[in-house]
């Protein structure tokens, strides 16, 4: 378990602890929310599979359930087994980024209904960070990651900045990270379709 290898300047400390991931999972995997780091802003997170746990981050963040949620996958394999066709522009865009990057997909499968959009899509990120990528990898599935903030408050940049409501509110918070000072960023966002049509969103 080495440092993070990550896109863009985000400074990590170099390892995790082994009982910190593993609670985390098995919090996750009973169904619960956990408040955890990123390869961008610290998230509140569930297993994307489960529509309870999702009901929790809302209700927590006191969002309307309209709003979709991204998600994190761990691999591009898993990322292929989250949406059925991923375009090829979509691929190039990521090779390419320099910064973590939300891509917005059309037909998400296997995800909690209650997460995706109206219009049925939804905000996935292939994790560059590897807490949370191995949070992906253990649970063996996407794990759902939004700002650590109650709606419409600021989004806190550091650990530091997350409010006591939101610590207390979630079954899980992770060790890792905590410490950090410097202020991270959310992800660029950017929708793509079948049709290879792009539309920058953030």
């Amino acid at each position: 378990m080495e440092g993070n290898d990550v896109k863009g300047s985000v400074s990590v400390e170099s390892r995790y602890d082994e009982a910190d991931l593993k609670e985390a999972v098995r919090v996750l995997k009973e169904g619960g929310i956990i408040l955890y780091p990123t390869d961008t802003i610290w998230g509140i997170g569930c297993d994307a599979r489960n529509e309870e746990a999702v009901k929790k981050i809302y209700s927590l963040k006191e969002r309307a359930d309209s709003k979709s949620m991204l998600v994190l996958v761990g691999s591009e394999g898993m990322l292929q087994r989250t949406v059925k066709h991923v375009p090829d522009i979509a691929w190039q865009l990521i090779d390419v980024a320099v910064n973590p990057i939300t891509i917005i997909y059309d037909h998400p499968v296997g995800v909690a209904e209650n997460l995706k959009a109206e219009d049925g899509s939804l905000g996935i990120r292939i994790s560059s960070e590897k807490f949370s990528r191995a949070l992906c990898e253990r649970l063996r599935g996407p794990v759902v990651s939004t700002s650590a903030n109650i709606s419409g408050k600021p989004t806190p940049m550091t650990f530091a900045e997350i409010s006591t409501r939101i610590k207390e509110g979630v079954d899980y918070v992770c060790k890792y990270r905590q410490k950090e000072k410097a202020s991270n960023r959310p992800s660029n966002i950017i929708k793509v379709t079948r049709e290879n049509i792009v539309k920058v969103i953030r």
